[in-house]
């Protein structure tokens, strides 16, 4: 059973590094494994789903997953992978940070303590913040050698670069402090085992190697590939940024909108990644979808699956009721279904007029309120020929040229959405 974990994570495309030795002591051992996540900001966005998808087939493998947050490192910075310092926070926002981001692992790691295995996390804030720079440099510091340090690629590059900024000594014992972390989780809950992103190699090997310094022990690591997206891109940025798990960050739609527009090529992958489908069906999944990739079958599979794992399957409704709003045939009871932000949300940008109640209340001819109230379309002569071409809608609904608008077309008592064809839209504001 505990020799699956590997195994499984190598045919999903998710074993970079490992430590030779590592796959037999999992299979013959029930293991402790942890993974440091950063906690300076109040969630986790879409690249956190590797490690913790990682954590979730580790604790289904039956080994006990723990949740490193780096509360002192993040207090530092980790220069892996990363050009510049990033800024330093204070412990009353890093323990803010740290109860909203437990919320979001308790949607996927079971930390109920009525089974053996239950997921555990810490804070390394807890220990480092006893620790005198006198005890620390006597007790750690003197086991591992600067030539060790500095042969680390994170700090080779960092070095290298022609820069005035350089990399300073709180960022240099990053990796000292996270070869500590590994050396505490191992003496204080039997954790042999640190996992994470490729990019963290050296940071990871550090603490194998100060457990070997320090307590003549062995001690195991491996890391998954980072994710990229076929065209080199990072994963998880979009045009707005990062993509957040936190819905008062990025909304539901835009969430499941980022999933369902990912490309044929980065589906088959993302596919094994971020689900935990088998490998039967998600093999029976791909040979479906290459059948007729235009039903983008993938896409859907891993956006609804996302969506209701990070959100819920209310959540998920809301937002293909949204998309099915701009892209497919709905009404305007699909439109006062939506709630207000995700309303709201997909509307966002979209050219708009404000007309008065008392305007609306007397009737407006269709054309006029096309060209003339709103400038939608550019006279009233287009407005008409528009109507007799049958591309105009009013609340997702065709009308024809002898439509009035009124009162009873308002949405949410606020609103009328007029369309011409598939994808322009224009807002009336009703004040």
């Amino acid at each position: 059973m505990m020799k699956e974990f590997i195994k499984e994570l190598k045919w999903r495309g998710m074993l970079h590094d490992v430590i030779p030795g590592t796959e037999e002591h999992l299979a013959k051992n029930k293991t402790v494994g942890y993974i440091g996540f950063d906690p300076t900001s109040d969630s986790l966005h879409i690249g956190s789903l590797v490690p913790i998808f990682i954590l979730k087939h580790f604790q289904n493998a039956g080994h006990t997953p723990i949740v490193l947050l780096g509360g002192a490192t993040g207090m530092i910075g980790d220069p892996s992978g990363k050009s510049d310092e990033r800024n330093l926070l204070d412990k009353k926002i890093l323990k803010y940070n740290e109860k909203k981001l437990k919320i979001q692992f308790e949607k996927f790691l079971d930390f109920n303590s009525n089974i053996s295995n239950k997921a555990v996390l810490v804070n390394n804030y807890d220990w480092m913040s006893k620790f005198s720079i006198i005890d620390f440099s006597r007790d750690i510091g003197k086991h591992i050698t600067v030539n060790y340090m500095m042969g680390k690629e994170s700090v080779k590059k960092r070095i290298s670069k022609d820069t005035t900024q350089g990399m300073s000594f709180t960022e240099f014992t990053y990796q000292l402090i996270q070869g500590y972390d590994f050396l505490h989780l191992y003496k204080e809950m039997s954790c042999t085992l640190q996992m994470g992103g490729s990019d963290q190699w050296g940071n990871i090997t550090t603490g194998t190697e100060l457990i070997r310094r320090k307590e003549n022990k062995k001690a195991f690591a491996m890391t998954c590939p980072l994710i990229k997206k076929s065209d080199g891109s990072k994963f998880g940025k979009s045009e707005g940024g990062n993509i957040w798990l936190d819905k008062n960050k990025t909304s539901v739609y835009k969430f499941y909108q980022y999933w369902l527009n990912i490309t044929d090529e980065d589906a088959v992958n993302y596919i094994k990644v971020f689900t935990f489908l088998s490998k039967a069906k998600v093999e029976d999944l791909i040979k479906e979808h290459n059948r007729d990739k235009s039903k983008r079958l993938l896409q859907n599979q891993i956006a609804e699956i996302v969506t209701i794992m990070v959100h819920s399957k209310k959540d998920l409704n809301n937002a293909i009721k949204a998309s099915k709003v701009l892209f497919g045939k709905s009404s305007k009871e699909d439109l006062e279904s939506l709630d207000k932000n995700t309303f709201n949300e997909i509307f966002d940008g979209v050219p708009s007029s404000t007309i008065s109640l008392e305007t609306l209340s007397n009737k407006i001819e269709i054309e006029n309120l096309l060209a003339t109230q709103t400038n939608f379309l550019k006279s009233v002569s287009e407005a008409r020929r528009s109507l007799a071409e049958n591309s105009i809608s009013v609340n997702k609904n065709k009308v024809s040229r002898t439509y009035k608008v009124s009162k009873s077309d308002l949405i949410n008592k606020k609103y009328v959405l007029l369309q011409r064809g598939r994808k322009n839209y224009h807002l009336v504001i009703v004040t």
